[in-house]
């Protein structure tokens, strides 16, 4: 533990009539009344041991003298030794000097846990030199040993002057300590923790207006103060223990700071990678602009041209006016699949989909798409009465969320759709495009609105923390990596709060990307583009901004937990972890499934359930069977339930009839007549979730890691990774493909995110151990000599989160020429 002594007091010195040229003097002072006390003084020397005896009767002084100088700092050594191990009577020792008293006794007893006791015969204390305004000044000190003993008690004592008591800049010094060393006369006033074998404490000027400072090493009484094991040691009531020669060797270096130009180069080298992002888009989004503009040009020329599927803007297509042609009827800019909107959806059309589409299992789609087009550049020349009207932009706040459908009868077709065997796009986009995209924005408000109330009580927690640390000077209360951590103002470790500037720089770069083709979707439909009515994937918008939100707001919490990272505020760094995992996944869901998805309130609610366990066990967790078995079972039921509800699209109901139910379709299916599932992708994704899920689960309940946050964020990554995986592998098995950009995308994102994992687990600290065992762990800076490990992990992370969110938008590019009751569910 390292700290800064203080003096306890202020008093002068000299107290007797040194005589010159007498080796020893021996006065009798009067004592109180009734009797008197012996006093003996000595002058004595630096370097030579002493041995006495002590009574009740007899008070020994030993005068010491020594040149002081201004410019220069010196160290003086106190040591003695009491053979006798009389607790009752103990000898005391009293050092006094100018300004300073300092008092110990021995046998020195001190405490340990449960108030075991250790006692200690040989005890050291070092003073400091007062200061002088003199060039050179001679002080004296005096050390007094008296007892209360009747009988004589002998002892022995040293002073000797520190050898390198300055410490000098990359110099290395050795030396052991006990704990019998400078304990009682440590005030904790400065900077302290603790430590096992290694630590490392930044200092700066501004605390220490004086530019010098005390290093104290104190050895605890016991490994356990740190972490360690608790020795069995057989002791009865209050009878201290014996330890023997307990010591440490220590090696100690002071090394110069990084200079402000190290601050600079490392802040503008994080600001040059991110900004680099916003560069590259730009790029791109110029390319393809300029693409698209040659492409209007060579079909002016060319009037049977068709659109290229090889690659698309990372911005968003720019759509082509379209027309009415051959009889077909004016189509809605509200309408979404291949069904008229208001009209009534039959059991027979559901049918007649049904066949012709099992006939067609490609692209066939996309052909009757690009016809459509190749007769809207012929019609070019027609007037604008005949095109549609602009379609009506309706305030979102005339939509209720209870105007569901736009189907009178959709209730008795959902059943009849949701069943079939092959579902298509097209049979689950059918609702009201004005409400689907109110239920989506509200997922971005949500988030907006959860990001507020939970930051600023946040920031306020982790100011309160460092300015504890900084008040107190306990930096056991912060897990740093010491060895790699540039304070900055009250910031302890300025270093691990900006690299989260990527979470911030690329979530909004997101944000601004999503905005842009929004936008281009949004003119699309104002000009009646087929491929925006009704090819592709329908485009809803809401939950990628709160993605991109969730992202802005990781980096800021995260940075909030680097202010003082401890256990109690880990969630601060996992909460938008886990959001960010719901969120992706209900977005591939949503790709296909955008009528039956989740609202924002369900979704957030669950959300906020996960959060709250997370909490709980990371408070309770630890070692808890009863909390791991809950939990399990929470775990194995809320798979099954959710399994359950993907299996049938919604088509279930939990109620009384349940268990009947259940043993119906066992009788039927696996009794009455083995036959197989219906869905079989659908089946084979669920059972690899759940056994996924269920293995989880078991080893959570028969390992119980400590770090119940991260194990439960693995659990959300798994299912996500499993999800993305197949909705791949399905995607490429019903003939679709994926195109340059999104292929370049998952690439990318995969080696990005492989050296992150690496980065990650590199451990520089951690809270599931003491803070003396945490910095066991900690290491030098490794990049630019301000980033570490974990600085990196922070780039690279925020970098492929990013790059996970592209794969996400632009997964589907390849179906934007292909009709919506063409493309397949799964």
């Amino acid at each position: 533990m390292l700290g800064a002594p203080r003096g306890l007091g202020r008093r002068r010195g000299a107290l007797g009539l040194v005589l010159s040229g007498l080796l020893a003097a021996v006065a009798a002072w009067p004592g109180p009344a009734g009797g008197g006390k012996s006093v003996w003084q000595l002058e004595a020397a630096f370097d030579q041991p002493y041995g006495g005896t002590v009574d009740g009767e007899r008070l020994n002084i030993y005068a010491f003298n020594h040149t002081v100088r201004r410019n220069r700092t010196e160290g003086v050594r106190v040591s003695v030794n009491v053979p006798s191990a009389q607790k009752e009577t103990p000898v005391l020792f009293v050092v006094r000097q100018k300004e300073a008293v300092v008092s110990f006794q021995v046998p020195l007893i001190l405490r340990g846990l449960f108030q075991r006791k250790y006692l200690y015969q040989d005890v050291g204390r070092t003073l400091c030199q007062p200061q002088t305004k003199n060039e050179s000044e001679l002080q004296f000190f005096y050390v007094d040993v008296s007892t209360l003993s009747p009988t004589n008690v002998s002892y022995q004592l040293q002073v000797t002057r520190v050898d390198n008591f300055v410490l000098r800049t990359n110099q290395h010094l050795d030396f052991n300590a006990t704990a019998a060393q400078p304990q009682n006369n440590v005030a904790f006033i400065g900077m302290y923790q603790t430590m096992t074998k290694k630590a490392a404490i930044t200092v700066q000027k501004k605390d220490f207006p004086s530019h010098s400072f005390y290093v104290v090493v104190v050895v605890k009484t016991e490994d356990e103060a740190c972490g360690g094991a608790l020795p069995y040691y057989p002791f009865s009531k209050d009878e201290p223990v014996d330890q023997g020669n307990r010591q440490k060797a220590l090696n100690v270096v002071v090394s110069p700071a990084v200079t402000s130009q190290v601050y600079v180069s490392g802040t503008l080298f994080c600001l040059g990678i991110f900004l680099s992002f916003y560069l590259v888009t730009l790029l791109i989004a110029c390319w393809g602009t300029w693409r698209q503009r040659r492409k209007r040009t060579t079909s002016l020329l060319a009037p049977v041209e068709t659109p290229g599927t090889d690659t698309a803007p990372l911005l968003g297509h720019s759509g082509v006016t379209p027309d009415p042609f051959l009889g077909h009827p004016p189509y809605n800019a509200y309408g979404y699949g291949s069904f008229d909107n208001g009209s009534t959806v039959s059991t027979e059309n559901v049918s007649d989909s049904l066949v012709s589409t099992e006939a067609s299992y490609g692209y066939a789609g996309q052909e009757l798409c690009q016809h459509r087009q190749r007769h809207l550049a012929i019609a070019m020349d027609r007037s604008l009465e005949n095109l549609v009207g602009r379609p009506r932009l309706d305030s979102l706040s005339s939509v209720e969320e209870d105007d569901y459908d736009t189907l009178a009868d959709i209730d008795s077709d959902k059943n009849v759709i949701r069943t079939k065997q092959y579902l298509y796009v097209a049979d689950l986009a059918r609702k009201d495009k004005r409400v689907l995209r109110k239920k989506y924005q509200i997922y971005f408000w949500n988030i907006a609105t959860i990001a507020v109330f939970y930051a600023l009580p946040v920031i306020q927690l982790v100011i309160t923390y460092q300015t504890v640390v900084n008040v107190t000077g306990n930096q056991d209360i912060c897990y740093y990596n010491f060895l790699c951590a540039h304070p900055l103002g009250n910031l302890s470790a300025f270093n691990n709060i900006v690299s989260n500037l990527g979470y911030i720089l690329l979530g909004l770069l997101f944000l601004l990307i999503i905005l842009q083709r929004e936008i281009s979707y949004n003119r699309a439909l104002m000009r009646k583009d087929l491929q925006a009515l009704e090819c592709g994937i329908p485009k809803h918008f809401g939950l990628f901004y709160a993605m991109g939100t969730a992202l802005m707001m990781e980096g800021l919490l995260s940075a909030c937990y680097h202010v003082c990272p401890n256990y109690t505020n880990f969630q601060f760094d996992t909460s938008f972890m886990y959001m960010i995992a719901g969120l992706c996944m209900l977005k591939l869901y949503q790709k296909r499934h955008p009528d039956i998805n989740a609202s924002a309130y369900s979704a957030y609610a669950c959300l906020a359930i996960v959060i709250f366990f997370s909490v709980v066990g990371v408070v309770f967790g630890k070692g808890n069977t009863t909390f791991w078995v809950i939990f399990s079972i929470i775990h194995i039921v809320s798979t099954m339930l959710l399994s359950t509800q993907l299996y049938y699209m919604g088509r279930w109901r939990l109620d009384s009839g349940i268990l009947r139910r259940i043993l119906h379709v066992v009788y039927t299916d696996c009794i009455r007549q083995c036959s197989g599932p219906l869905y079989v992708d659908r089946m084979v994704l669920l059972v690899m979730g759940n056994i996924i899920n269920w293995s989880l689960a078991a080893y959570g309940l028969l390992a119980r890691p400590n770090d119940f946050a991260s194990y439960l964020l693995a659990i959300g990554i798994c299912n996500l990774l499993l999800y993305f995986a197949f909705y791949i592998i399905m995607k490429l098995r019903s003939g679709e493909r994926l195109q340059l950009i999104p292929l370049l995308c998952i690439v990318f994102t995969s080696v990005v995110w492989g050296f992150a994992l690496f980065f990650f687990f590199q451990g520089l600290s951690t809270w599931q151990k003491t803070p003396a065992e945490s910095r066991e762990h900690n290491r030098d800076c490794i990049l630019l000599g301000f980033f570490d490990d974990h600085d990196i992990w922070h780039f690279l992370s925020s970098i492929a989160m990013f790059g996970s969110f592209l794969v996400l938008l632009t997964l589907d590019d390849d179906l934007d020429c292909v009709q919506r009751d063409k493309i397949y569910v799964f």
